[in-house]
């Protein structure tokens, strides 16, 4: 009978799945639920999510290019080439590109290990062929996966 730990799991880039503008570098389930790990870009000009809030996760965000906007809480602060953004469970957040010219690439962890894939697959789906989905659709999908959009 051996006490060693289990050896250590390597997510190879070339075997990591890709959804959209996300690639799953390391999944809740790859990691015991420990921590997710995504990189994310957002294209020049691009949007992405407005406030919402995670009820049973943390979500810290690392940029890696360009700069990113973030709301937290009720104001808005950039970020950008090796700054993080750290927000705690139920913090209210959202994010951009801060500059419509240049885009942003961004390391977003999630802990614990959320299982987050199926939301960026979602995302996926919903916009396939350049389709707009309704208010309704959006905040269905991300109420599935702990992300509570907050709407005026």
């Amino acid at each position: 009978m051996s006490y060693l730990p289990d050896p250590a799991t390597v997510s190879r880039r070339g075997d990591q799945e890709v959804a959209g503008p996300t690639r799953f570098i390391a999944t809740g389930a790859q990691t015991r639920g420990d921590f997710g790990l995504f990189e994310v870009t957002i294209p020049p000009g691009g949007g992405g999510p407005g406030p919402h809030l995670h009820r049973t996760f943390s979500e810290s965000f690392h940029v890696l290019e360009g700069r990113l906007a973030v709301l937290s809480g009720e104001r808005w602060t950039t970020a950008g080439p090796g700054d993080l953004v750290y927000v705690p469970r139920s913090g209210v957040h959202g994010f951009r590109a801060a500059e419509e010219e240049t885009g942003c690439r961004m390391l977003v962890l999630f802990t614990p290990g959320a299982p987050r894939e199926d939301y960026f697959r979602g995302m996926v789906e919903l916009h396939a062929g350049g389709r707009t989905p309704s208010t309704e659709e959006l905040d269905e999908l991300a109420a599935r996966y702990d992300q509570l959009n907050l709407r005026d």
